[in-house]
């Protein structure tokens, strides 16, 4: 049964699993996983930044997330002994930790704490609770029979409610705006979203692929009109970025808080379970058995990889990472299955990552559009 549903699935792969298409070929595919996932990468750095004031040090969080992502990726495709799936698994700051991340900043901040404090305490207790799906990862089979599909939704259901009072908040322009709920606020946020729900709602594959990427633009091109931001801002952002973004192990510290880390502990956990279900999908379309031991080995083999880039994450100064499932749309839509393709993509997304003036550019979008994209993610989780 199992296997008739894969190859119902996956009739048109162009290249296999262990193939290796050209470079034009490759590079191409891999520029689609990224277009699929880059707003998803760094929309979290961006309202977790804009959230907690992070400011100035939001263009280097989102370098850390791009070139984390694309090392992550690497591991994942290239599979280093039992870490990693060895599929193209594209690894990405996840959505899921938004609620338990900023309740940490709060905790750092409500006890005096600058920006240094409040990431020194995020990624002390995210490199902590990475261990705990580094852990779990070895157990999985046993694990299923506990945190039953029941268990993960209520408790996803519930991140997915917390997010909302955040994402409304900065959709009317953000906490203590002094134009908050104005009308210019809410043209702006419900016109994104609109882009994105008729995209969405497209029978073309690409439109909807693209529905975030082409509802970012078009919010930005409004925000530029309507004098949210401007040409001048972006380039004031730009001159004051360095030409490289260097990674410093720890650049702001480590700290710890028990309390801040429980709920960071408990989605590691629930994450592990879902990443389970995304790569059981990986390899139903990529053309692999969904049972028995080489399963087993690659499915433990890709949480145990979610869990070390998750740790890596935070040794390097960004949030918590997983397995995007958009990517899976992506080799079924191209028939390129190829796990050679994440070298490409990881070494796109660490290219991009190296100069912040990427990030630069991507902070002057207005929390009014990133948290439409917040709550667009949230009603997926």
């Amino acid at each position: 049964m199992h296997s008739e549903q894969a190859e119902a699935g996956n009739q048109d792969l162009i290249y296999q699993l262990d193939d290796r298409p050209p470079a034009p070929q490759a590079f191409f595919a891999a520029l689609q996983h990224v277009l699929a996932s880059f707003v998803g990468v760094i929309t979290p750095t961006l309202i977790i930044g804009g959230v907690l004031g992070l400011g100035e040090h939001i263009p280097y969080l989102i370098s850390m997330a791009l070139i984390v992502s694309g090392v992550g990726t690497f591991i994942q495709a290239r599979r280093f002994g039992p870490v990693g799936a060895g599929m193209i698994c594209l690894q990405g700051t996840s959505f899921a930790f938004l609620g338990s991340v900023l309740a940490a900043g709060f905790i750092a901040k409500s006890q005096g704490g600058g920006p240094d404090e409040i990431l020194s305490l995020i990624f002390g207790i995210c490199f902590l609770g990475a261990f705990v799906e580094i852990v779990l990862s070895q157990f999985l089979d046993k694990l299923k029979r506990i945190i039953t599909p029941l268990v993960t939704g209520i408790v996803i259901t519930i991140i997915g409610i917390s997010l909302i009072k955040v994402g409304m908040t900065d959709l009317a322009g953000g906490f203590k705006a002094p134009d908050f709920g104005s009308l210019q606020n809410l043209v702006l946020g419900g016109s994104v979203l609109a882009v994105i729900i008729m995209l969405n709602r497209s029978s073309n594959q690409w439109l909807r692929l693209s529905s975030i990427v082409i509802g970012l633009i078009t919010g930005m091109a409004l925000a530029l009109f309507m004098g949210k931001t401007s040409t001048a801002a972006i380039m004031e952002s730009i001159s004051q970025q360095p030409w490289l973004s260097i990674p410093v192990p720890f650049k702001y510290g480590f700290s710890f808080d028990w309390v801040a880390f429980l709920p960071i502990a408990i989605i590691y956990l629930i994450t592990a379970i879902e990443s389970t279900g995304d790569l059981t999908a990986n390899c139903m379309i990529s053309r692999q058995p969904i049972q028995g031991k080489n399963y087993l080995r690659r499915i433990k083999g890709g949480v145990l990889g979610d869990g070390f880039n998750s740790m890596l994450a935070a040794i390097f100064n960004t949030f918590p990472n997983t397995t995007f499932s958009q990517n899976n749309g992506v080799i079924q839509l191209t028939g390129v299955a190829s796990r050679y393709i994440g070298y490409f993509v990881a070494g796109i997304l660490v290219i991009l990552g190296l100069f912040p003036v990427v990030g630069a550019i991507l902070q002057q979008i207005p929390n009014v559009i990133t948290d439409v994209i917040s709550l667009q993610n949230t009603s997926l989780i």
